[in-house]
């Protein structure tokens, strides 16, 4: 145990004259590796040509059933994130980091194998699974440790980290469509040596993130720092202890925030790639297609860390209230854009629900913690993936099955997203309204008042953290 000593949260405390501007270069090497998810799609299409290699032969893989690859990577992230929240929380960040790297890397080397020997159930225990567990670990471990260094701009430090889980797909996308290229023979499509690439560069990074990431000194503040005022946009100063939080209104309605808007994103871009083909046949090909996919990655980035910056000036709530009245506005557009024909504004309407997709994600820390206080926003975020797991399904299933139920019907294949869109912008609008029920926390839920369940098991964590320090 003494050789991994290192990895205790003891041996990552800042010591005086470290910069808190070298935390956020820490968490984008976590988040640029585990964000590739979102450029899985990539690999559908390939996938189901991997024995019939220009057309899908009968034993190929079906669209439908490699989308739970990308379902069950989401729903154990979601799993994994509210498990072992508490775990990150304690233990630290590098420890997390480790351990999300050793776990996602793995995850594409038993992807390989489920290729090499075409066993789908394989891929689904590596890729979903086991990388779903690096997910989950690896998404939560800086998010607390960037809102104690940035006590004073929550939503930008936050948006920093997240940025990059959102634009990984940038780098991931093109870089998956070339080294499939690479492998690739006359007999052969290249997914599984691609795999064992990815699997390699992604740990070499997040282990560098884990090498880099500090926690701040207890008692720390940047210099000139004033707490805003409790009252103002719900921002408390008080803290709630996990497992009180989980009981309050307020998390079940940013849950249902989250879930809402995360399942209106997530299914289309999760099939993006395909689905910009089949909506405009011989107009996009497949290079262009990776590079929508890679477009909507950019924005996915810049979102994140524009709606979540703007959210210290504009409030959480406000922020999305925005989000939801624009994103349902753009989703009733789409289908007029495809029966138009018109690419551009097809692209145009899916770059700003992707900006907005990833500004929920990674303002929901920051109302977190003006709801929750800074305490256990960690283990608080863990809770609320959940909501992300959950979309993970819903939003893949709704796109898919509603797509293959219209084409089976005689649909065209162009018009066979339509009501999908539609469906999502009604999801917005539930979205709308649980965000404006949401109100500031009951103070009976304030660890300093009692905190029920939490002040105990707090109690005895206070004693504990200056010794560890």
């Amino acid at each position: 145990m003494s050789r991994l000593a290192f990895l205790d949260r003891s041996h990552t405390i800042a010591e005086p004259g470290f910069s808190r501007w070298m935390v956020p270069p820490a968490a984008l090497c976590i988040h640029l590796c585990i964000g590739q998810v979102y450029a899985f799609s990539v690999f559908n299409l390939p996938m189901t040509r991997l024995i019939g290699i220009v057309h899908s032969a009968p034993d190929d893989w079906k669209l439908t059933s490699l989308g739970w690859i990308f379902s069950i990577a989401i729903f154990v992230l979601g799993v994994s994130a509210a498990t072992f929240g508490r775990w990150a929380e304690e233990g630290g960040p590098r420890k997390a980091m480790f351990t999300a790297g050793l776990c996602w890397s793995s995850g594409f080397f038993i992807s390989a194998l489920g290729v090499h020997l075409h066993n789908l159930w394989i891929v689904y225990l590596g890729y979903g699974v086991l990388g779903g567990l690096g997910l989950g670990i690896g998404y939560i471990s800086p998010v607390s440790t960037l809102i104690k260094w940035f006590p004073d701009r929550p939503g930008m430090a936050t948006g920093m980290a997240i940025m990059g889980f959102g634009g990984a797909a940038l780098m991931a996308s093109p870089l998956s469509v070339w080294l499939m290229a690479k492998f690739s023979t006359p007999t052969h499509l290249g997914v599984a040596e691609t795999f064992i690439c990815l699997g390699l560069i992604y740990l070499v990074f997040m282990w560098v993130g884990a090498a880099i990431v500090r926690v701040p000194p207890p008692a720390w503040k940047p210099r000139g720092y004033v707490p805003p005022v409790a009252e103002r946009r719900f921002i408390t100063s008080n803290d709630v202890y996990v497992y009180d939080a989980i009981r309050t209104p307020q998390f079940w309605l940013i849950w249902w925030v989250l879930c809402l808007n995360v399942t209106a994103g997530i299914g289309v871009l999760g099939q993006a790639s395909a689905m910009s083909q089949e909506m405009f046949p011989g107009k996009v090909s497949v290079v262009a297609a990776a590079g929508f996919v890679g477009l909507l990655s950019l924005f996915n980035l810049l979102g994140r860390f524009l709606w979540a910056s703007a959210s210290d000036y504009i409030g959480r709530k406000n922020t999305y209230f925005c989000i939801f009245v624009l994103g349902t506005v753009l989703y009733c557009l789409v289908p007029w854009t495809g029966s138009i024909g018109s690419v551009s504004l097809f692209v145009a309407c899916f770059v700003v629900i992707l900006s907005m997709y990833g500004g929920g994600f990674a303002t929901v820390p920051a109302y977190l913690r003006d709801m929750f206080g800074t305490r256990y926003v960690g283990a608080i975020h863990g809770c609320l993936i959940t909501a992300w797991s959950a979309a993970g399904v819903f939003g893949p299933v709704l796109v898919n099955y509603i797509r293959e139920y219209q084409v089976s019907h005689g649909v065209p294949k162009a018009q066979a997203y339509d009501v999908t869109m539609f469906v999502m912008a009604g999801l917005l609008v539930i979205g709308f309204f649980c965000n404006l029920f949401v109100k500031a926390v009951d103070p009976r839920f304030h660890m300093r008042n009692g905190g029920e369940a939490g002040r105990a098991q707090a109690d005895v964590e206070a004693t504990r953290e200056p010794a560890e320090a």
